[in-house]
């Protein structure tokens, strides 16, 4: 039997990593021997996107949330990799969190992400505008602010904001109290 054809029956002729059934083809997850252990059966749609990161579209990836927990090691190395590709949509680093994976499985899926020298993922408000230390931004929606006692209006200013080391959250000040802000919520003054 051949790759294609044991991938087909192991998956029910269906895109392993999203469930489509059209233009089905076999993808070797790298570093590869070739074996349908070591490949999965994906859609086009889910292969072009693989081959051509800059095409990546999120919204068609909430299917991992699925096929995350799929029992083969080569989906589980596939959704784990594309996940980090996307971890910066915030999403995706929630389900990364909750991944489970064979030691044996993580280092495979590990040995395939890219190697890159600024691993800092960038802090973007509503709008995917990336902040930096010290923008302007305004809040696009009333917020109550926790242990503070008062709620922080839409459409006001905060100045001088400070990155933290989670990309979802910044640090500013709003009535003259220093706190914690989501980005989702902000846009860039």
């Amino acid at each position: 039997m051949s790759v294609e054809q044991t991938l087909q029956e192991r998956s029910g002729h269906k895109c392993e990593l999203c469930g489509s059934e059209e233009g089905l083809q076999a993808f070797e997850v790298a570093p590869s021997d070739g074996s349908a252990e070591q490949s999965i059966l994906v859609c086009a749609t889910c292969a072009e996107q693989i081959e051509n990161p800059e095409k990546m579209d999120s919204n068609h990836w909430r299917c991992l949330n699925d096929s995350m927990w799929s029992s083969v090691p080569a989906v589980q190395v596939m959704a784990y990799r594309l996940l980090y590709q996307l971890r910066a949509e915030g999403w995706p680093q929630e389900l990364l969190d909750m991944m489970y994976m064979e030691d044996d499985v993580r280092k495979w899926a590990e040995a395939g992400l890219p190697q890159d020298d600024d691993d800092v993922t960038p802090t973007k408000d509503s709008n995917g505008t990336i902040l930096n230390e010290g923008d302007d931004v305004t809040l696009i929606k009333d917020l109550d602010v926790k242990g503070a006692g008062f709620t922080a209006k839409r459409g006001t200013l905060v100045k001088n904001i400070h990155l933290t080391n989670n990309p979802l959250h910044i640090e500013g000040k709003v009535n003259g109290t220093q706190i914690v802000l989501v980005a989702a919520y902000l846009k860039k003054a």
